[in-house]
């Protein structure tokens, strides 16, 4: 790469919501991205997302031009029809009959001025976000313990702390950056002790020193239990609950009738009490302790009550607005807590506000909006339910996607497809949402925004555009605020930039702010040009005349309720909306897997973020895998009341019996039946309206289709239906998993027509050369495409998927300038050619499979990640991948003192 460094760009992540900065240099051959060391979120980690954000840039499906019932029209005819038909759905049918759809990946402006005109000028509070789905039970938890939405510490407290409780957070996949802070905490504090309460043994565990793999749904009674032992211990601050707390006497009176003792709470999580005394002891002697929580506490039907019994076990000890301790909600987007802040959810106003009558009164004389909403609008999932049955007949969602993330998905794309008028402002033309679009409105991607973001410790960080506008992409905000002034309301939406927007919303955190609200950006309201291009990470509040934000939230003792003191919230036992039964026996549990992003639409544009899980699966415990005498990679059905997928088996006892984990991120764009959305229960947490993602209950049966099969392409393809398509992207190549119930009578016609329409044939010189071997009677079939001597399209079909050629040998074909002879006849013979497979793909970064990682520990004897590093690359980059690589080397430790017991037992 050339050193002519032409100019560097310091912006944000756009994954979660650690909010790690990257600098972009533009060289005069290209762009660079690597970690900012100097922001204090990530001093220069980045995770393999983060590291490969510069691999996700291309047009490829790009939304550049609005498209008004499918068909391409200027920006000014898509805007005007965008405002006449929330016009007359107003004079219709009332403003409720409208909502706007949000989320986290939007900048804190575009939030901004969306919650502005929905709340003030159409007047309804029917906005919500995609953030009601992950966080909304953390905001509900706060606000009744503390009286705001206040995330108290920082992720130097985590580095502070001496002992970090993990709780349903597989930090390692889905933070991966804090989980190296906390990595490297652990080598400068080998004292510091990790605690992991997760049903699932999962990638965080592998540096953990007690996992407790808990019965899900049963965080509510370990927290209870732990309130009860530290009371029985003597382990309270009095002086700290006298002082600065209420409601303690009858929260344990609560907690004592939920969980007498330590082993009333053991049977009710199902571990023993030795475990749970163990976790309960630490907890009781160590200060410097901080819980960190996120989806598994927070994606449940009382959601809410297992964040306040976490809180209540740090008020009750006084552990909590201090260095190294205190409950810390991790957010899972870049910009979940800047939603939160300009009142992007339905049950909030701007700025930390709310529905009391002094609060509407503050905000619709600041905005000047005679019609502010009144009362809390509809939450994520009755929002789209009021789409189904007809209350909503206007429906604007900007950057996310329901028709996949949504739980009951296939109730919420029935609603999209009878909606009266869907406007979609998006990025990618392909989502699953964008299909059901009246209007279709071309916003900006990630390296074309300009504005700010907040991360889950309160930080402000400022995204900054590297890229130009593609085509007639435009801002969020500039889309809704063109919308307000076709809605007549000019003067309040004169925007020119995003400056213009973060001064006001500074202005009205400001604003008749007498220090009873805690978001307070008067500091920065009246930022200009310069300093706002210039803005350095701050945490808020920044009060007025103060040069630095506060880092941590009530060391004072004072919170934000009536009486200035913390509340602590009495929880009793409560089960989740449905339990398993003789119908569905097991428990399903949604989450993500470590290299992908929400609904892939970023994240499937890079190669080597789909080597490490390529296809979705579900996970199971061997005994339940038993039971339908399932093996390992079979195809199966994972069914609920709500809907069925079909996923590959994947057999671990990492996972309880029981349970069944499956990945989120699969859409109709990557995968034909694995929406897992579309099997999750619409059940919600009565107080926070948060989706139960964590306890679905559902069945497994095998998938028997009459074949297996892929294809091998250099281009893409559109495929002919069949019940399993998974599109891999390869290196030079795209890669389609097939399975389907219907017996290919004429594979070799099959293999024809999918190259019917084969991209840029029109322009090759040269016609495709194809090579095949059948063998119809066993159901065999296998042939290949070449062009001028090069691979261009590989298919292999077989009755059992055991049966088909290794992909890896196939794949690495594609990045090859010709084949030979000799590699033509093993391709048909479906055999490699001598070279080994390096199995699944551990390390993205370096694309390390686990058969080579395995092999080389095992032969040079490697004994730390170190040493892999220097052997294999392998996590020597981004990191990510370190606890795996910690996992294979205590697997080979325990395989080797196995091995030494059982010779020792020989010898003897």
């Amino acid at each position: 790469m050339s050193q002519s460094v032409q100019k560097s760009v310091r912006t944000t992540c756009p994954y979660c919501g650690v909010g790690c900065g990257i600098n972009v240099t533009h060289h005069a051959d290209g762009m660079q991205f690597q970690g900012d060391e100097s922001h204090p979120a990530n001093f220069g980690r980045l995770c393999s997302k983060g590291a490969s954000v510069g691999e996700t840039l291309s047009l490829e499906n790009r939304l550049l031009y609005p498209l008004l019932q499918d068909e391409q029209v200027t920006m000014d005819v898509a805007l005007d029809a965008v405002a006449a038909g929330l016009q007359q759905t107003i004079a219709e049918h009332g403003p409720d009959a409208v909502a706007f759809y949000l989320s986290g990946q939007l900048l804190t402006e575009d939030y901004y001025v969306a919650n502005k005109l929905m709340k003030g000028f159409i007047g309804s509070a029917n906005v919500d976000t995609n953030s009601r789905l992950c966080m909304s039970s953390s905001v509900a938890g706060h606000k009744r313990a503390f009286g705001s939405d206040t995330v108290p510490g920082n992720y130097e407290d985590l580095e502070q702390a001496d002992l970090i409780v993990l709780v349903g957070s597989n930090l390692a996949w889905c933070h991966p950056v804090l989980f190296q802070r906390i990595s490297a905490a652990r080598e400068r504090n080998p004292a510091l002790k990790i605690v992991v309460i997760d049903p699932r043994r999962t990638a965080t565990c592998e540096l953990a020193d007690l996992h407790l793999a808990l019965r899900p749904g049963s965080d509510t009674a370990l927290f209870n239990g732990l309130l009860v032992y530290l009371a029985a211990q003597g382990q309270l601050d009095q002086a700290y609950i006298e002082a600065h707390t209420e409601g303690f006497a009858q929260t344990l009176q609560q907690a004592r009738n939920d969980v007498a003792d330590v082993a009333a709470a053991a049977q009710r999580c199902g571990l023993t009490a030795l475990q749970l005394e163990h976790f309960y002891q630490w907890f009781a002697v160590t200060e410097r302790t901080v819980t960190v929580y996120s989806q598994g506490v927070n994606q449940s039907s009382f959601g809410t009550d297992k964040v306040n019994t976490i809180i209540n076990s740090h008020l009750a000890t006084g552990r909590i607005g201090r260095p190294g301790m205190g409950p810390f909600s991790v957010t899972g987007q870049p910009n979940a807590m800047g939603g939160r802040e300009v009142g992007g959810l339905a049950t909030m106003l701007a700025a930390h506000m709310d529905f009391s009558a002094e609060d509407i009164d503050r905000v619709g004389r600041f905005w000047g909006a005679s019609t502010l909403a009144s009362k809390p609008g509809l939450k994520a999932v009755e929002l789209f339910q009021a789409v189904a049955d007809g209350r909503i007949k206007a429906l604007w969602i900007m950057g996310t996607n329901p028709a996949v993330s949504l739980p009951d998905a296939d109730t919420v794309r029935a609603a999209l497809k009878t909606c009266p008028l869907v406007i979609v402002s998006e990025v990618n033309q392909n989502t699953d949402t964008a299909a059901y679009a009246d209007i279709l409105l071309p916003a900006l991607a990630w390296g074309e925004k300009d504005g700010t973001v907040t991360n889950s410790e309160r930080r402000i960080s400022r995204q900054r555009a590297f890229l130009p506008a593609p085509g007639q992409a435009r801002p969020d905000w500039w889309l809704v605020s063109q919308v307000a002034r076709r809605l007549g309301y000019a003067d309040a939406f004169a925007y020119q930039a995003p400056v213009d927007i973060f001064r006001e919303h500074a202005a009205l955190s400001a604003f008749e702010n007498d220090g009873t609200r805690d978001f307070n950006l008067a500091g920065l309201a009246g930022i200009d040009t310069a300093a706002y291009a210039d803005l350095q990470p701050v945490h808020w509040p920044l009060t007025e005349g103060a040069t630095a934000g506060q880092a941590r939230r009530f060391s004072d003792g004072r919170y934000y309720t009536p009486t200035r003191r913390a509340r602590f919230i009495a929880i009793g036992q409560r089960q989740p909306g449905y339990a398993a039964d003789g119908d569905y026996p097991l428990i399903l549990n949604t989450g993500r897997v470590r290299d992908q992003w929400h609904t892939m639409t970023r994240t499937g544009k890079a190669a080597r973020l789909h080597s490490h899980c390529p296809e979705p699966y579900a996970e199971l415990h061997p005994l339940d895998a038993t039971a339908q005498d399932l093996a390992d990679g079979d195809l199966v059905c994972v069914s609920s009341r709500w809907g069925e997928i079909i996923v590959r088996a994947r057999l671990t006892t990492h996972q309880l019996p029981g349970c069944v984990f499956v990945p989120m991120h699969w859409s109709l764009e990557y995968a034909a039946t694995a929406c897992v959305d579309a099997i999750v229960n619409p059940v919600v947490d009565t107080v926070s309206g948060q989706p139960e993602s964590k306890f679905t209950p559902v069945r497994i049966t095998r998938f028997e289709p009459a074949w297996h099969g892929f294809v091998l392409s250099r281009d893409p393809l559109k495929l002919p239906p069949v019940e399993y398509r998974v599109n891999v992207r390869g290196n030079e190549y795209w890669r389609y998993e097939l399975a389907g119930l219907k017996r290919l009578d004429d594979a070799l016609q099959w293999s024809r027509e999918l190259v019917a329409e084969y991209p840029l044939a029109e322009h090759r010189d040269e016609p495709l050369q194809w090579q095949d071997f059948a063998d119809p009677g066993a159901g065999h079939f296998r042939s290949a495409a070449l062009r001028a001597g090069r691979l261009q399209l590989c298919v292999c079909i077989a009755p059992q998927a055991d049966k088909l050629p290794p992909r890896d040998w196939l794949s690495g074909l594609f990045e090859q300038p010709a084949v030979d002879r000799d590699t033509r006849l093993n391709l048909l013979a479906g055999r490699g050619s001598g070279q080994s497979c390096g199995g699944p793909v551990v390390c993205s970064c370096f694309q390390v499979g686990m058969n080579t990682l395995i092999d080389a520990i095992r032969q040079q004897q490697l004994l730390t990640t170190e040493a892999i590093g220097q052997s294999l690359q392998a996590g020597t980059n981004c990191g990510s991948c370190l606890p795996e690589l910690r996992g294979l080397l205590s697997q080979h430790r325990r395989e080797t003192d196995n091995s030494g017991q059982t010779g020792k037992q020989r010898a003897a």
